[in-house]
């Protein structure tokens, strides 16, 4: 008796090599990772072009991204962008549930005491990605949307969270990012960020704006977040002095720490 047909699937590959070829959840997977990477909302033709597939391709992919509330899809343009359904997924589980749990009230605090935005910041797939932020109180705020990536470097916080882990797991973070005497020097202004306990600085990727930065957790111990506070330069050192900038941003870090018994 002539065996039966197997299933034409069973041992197919995935464009990624994996044996067991899954081509919809493929897709869907690098859409999403191609337009959080590219932060803003783009035309099917720019997708398809962006992740190496055809329109035809992904239509039905997006379609069912969007009726399941992972993208939305601009009236007028008919351009994709993706939602924050992937941040409230992330809300349920337990380290960040308890991270924001604990931050929110210390955060809306400091907030109105100093009146400035402020957000908190872990590190996400070797970038850092906000994860709660409260707005200032006043008529003019800073705004960092909750799931936003930003390059560690070029970010307080990413730099406090960088300066605080163990050299082994800093060193991944930062391979492949700098030649030896580029590394050598960011590897010493870590050191001088950990010393101090902060970060304060003028920001790198917006203009007429200062952050401070502080951990949330103990150094090559129990790192959760950073803490920061964002203000518009013009106002630090008039308005807003720096050193109560500082005391602040450290002392509600460090009572979130207390709140999460590390």
């Amino acid at each position: 008796m002539p065996a039966k047909d197997k299933d034409k699937s069973a041992g197919q590959k995935s464009d990624n090599g994996s044996k067991y070829a899954v081509p919809a959840l493929d897709k869907a997977l690098e859409i999403l990772e191609f337009l959080a990477a590219e932060s803003l909302p783009l035309s099917q033709s720019d997708i398809a072009q962006g992740i190496g597939r055809t329109n035809s391709e992904i239509f039905r992919v997006l379609v069912g991204l969007e009726a399941r509330g992972y993208l939305l899809r601009e009236e007028v343009s008919g351009k994709y962008r993706v939602s924050l359904k992937l941040l409230e997924l992330t809300r349920t589980l337990s380290p960040v549930s308890q991270l924001r749990f604990a931050a929110q009230p210390e955060m809306e605090a400091l907030a109105a005491r100093l009146g400035q935005s402020c957000h908190l910041s872990v590190i996400h797939q070797g970038q850092l990605m906000v994860v709660l932020q409260v707005q200032s109180p006043g008529p003019v705020s800073l705004s960092f949307n909750e799931g936003t990536l930003f390059p560690l470097l070029q970010t307080v916080s990413g730099r406090v969270l960088l300066a605080s882990c163990d050299p082994g797991r800093r060193a991944d973070l930062l391979h492949g990012v700098h030649n030896l005497t580029e590394a050598a020097e960011v590897e010493q202004s870590l050191l001088a960020v950990r010393e101090a306990g902060f970060e304060l600085r003028t920001s790198e990727l917006t203009d007429g704006v200062t952050d401070c930065a502080a951990l949330v957790g103990r150094p090559e111990g129990a790192t959760i977040a950073a803490l920061a506070v964002s203000s518009l330069t013009s106002v630090v050192g008039k308005k807003l002095e720096r050193e109560e900038l500082i005391r602040s941003v450290q002392e509600s870090a460090g009572r979130i720490s207390a709140s999460l018994g590390l």
